[in-house]
Order: structure tokens, then sequence, then C-alpha cells
């Protein structure tokens, strides 16, 4: 059971993680969520160094898609600036989001990887699409209500996580 919320990785920020190490794991194509994961949720512009890291995402031959549970219109909204693809109302933890994702770049899931802060929905998504995951710690300390739950949730399978899985550590990026 507790293997659906387990990360592949746990990476501090997903801005230190280069092309070239996603590439030394085989990954061709980045499925993000949105939300304290690539831009903090009330700032839909994103920071520099988001920015930089899908520069030279793109430089790598490396498509970025946001795999999202919010509405299309919000996610369009907050993707405008960026000119990132999207799937919303992805429906997290279940995987159709990804498998849309998967379908769309005629890709392997062992070609992508997941990333996400939250256990209950991202990394559940991707441990039932087969993919591979990255676990970032999220942008704000604060969420919208409905997050909020999850949080709670997530504190009391953490503490299970790392009694099961005791080398489960935050990393600076893949290599660490």
């Amino acid at each position: 059971m507790l293997e659906k919320f387990k990360p592949t990785w746990m990476v501090n920020t997903i801005y230190n993680v280069s092309p070239d190490q996603l590439k030394k794991a085989g990954v061709r194509a980045v499925f993000s969520d949105l939300d304290n994961t690539l831009i903090a949720w009330n700032n839909p512009d994103g920071t520099p160094e988001l920015r930089e890291w899908m520069t030279s995402l793109k430089e790598a031959g490396i498509p970025l898609i946001v795999i999202s549970n919010n509405s299309k219109d919000r996610v369009a909204k907050a993707t405008q600036s960026l000119d990132l693809p999207f799937i919303a109302r992805s429906m997290k933890p279940l995987s159709f989001g990804i498998a849309r994702a998967l379908k769309k770049l005629d890709l392997d899931k062992s070609e992508v990887v997941m990333v996400g802060d939250q256990l209950m929905t991202d990394m559940i998504a991707a441990n039932e699409a087969g993919v591979r995951s990255i676990l970032v710690k999220p942008l704000l300390d604060t969420d919208k209500w409905d997050t909020q739950i999850n949080r709670f949730l997530e504190r009391i399978v953490w503490k299970k996580l790392n009694k099961k899985y005791p080398d489960l550590q935050w990393r600076e990026d893949l290599n660490d």
C-alpha cells in the first residue's frame, strides 16, 4: 500500500535537475504539476529560475507538459505567459492525465518522469501510471483549502513511509 505514495526521487526544487541528469536517467519528457511545483499558486508568471530551467529543457529537446487537476481556464491562464502545453482536469491521483500526455508525445512510460509536490495526488498518479516520479518541496507554505486536507493526510503517510523506507531523503538533484 505504501508503495503507491513512494517517489522515485525527492529533490528540494525541480530547478536543480538538469537536462543532462534527466537524459542520463533515460527521461525524454517531463510531466509536471503546476501549483506549488512549477509556480507558486499566487504567481502565474513564475520565477527567473523557472524560466531558466524551462529554457534549458527546451534547448535539450526535452518537452515539459503541465498535468493539473485545475480547470482548463485556470491552467490556460496560469501557463499563458510560460507558453506550456497542458492537460487540465487530469483527475490525479488517477493516471488519466499522465496516460493522455504519454499518448500525446507517443512515449513509453519508461521515458518520462512526473514531478509534483504532493504524495496524495502527484506521486500516486505517477505510480498508478507506472512512470517514475520526482517529489519536490512546495514552493510556498500556503495552499488552497483542498490541498490543506491532503497535507494533513500526507503527514500521516510520511511517518509510515519514513519508517518503511529510511533511505528516502531530500536531495539537491538526481545525482546527490
